[in-house]
């Protein structure tokens, strides 16, 4: 496959490459740090912040992408379904 980018540095601004699902989790940390959140079902998202802030996004509708870094997805006030992780 061709990839025209491989030899140039991924940044912040750069597309996601990557992609894991999320099971939202009180303890568990997720395996990396995101680049931003894929919702693909509406809901509430408690999310723990790279900072270590800890906050609840109300109302998110599904199909939103939110350019955040998180740590943890939450289960605890989590009703949002289907989210995926981009790096």
């Amino acid at each position: 496959m061709l990839d025209r980018y491989k030899n140039r540095a991924e940044n912040l601004e750069s597309p996601a490459g990557h992609g894991f699902a999320i099971t939202p989790h009180d303890t568990n940390a997720l395996p990396e740090a995101t680049r931003a959140v894929f919702v693909g079902s509406d809901g509430d998202l408690r999310v723990e912040f790279i900072s270590g802030a800890t906050v609840t996004l109300a109302g998110i509708q599904g199909g939103t992408l939110l350019p955040i870094r998180v740590a943890k997805v939450l289960a605890t006030e989590t009703s949002a379904g289907q989210i995926v992780g981009l790096v």
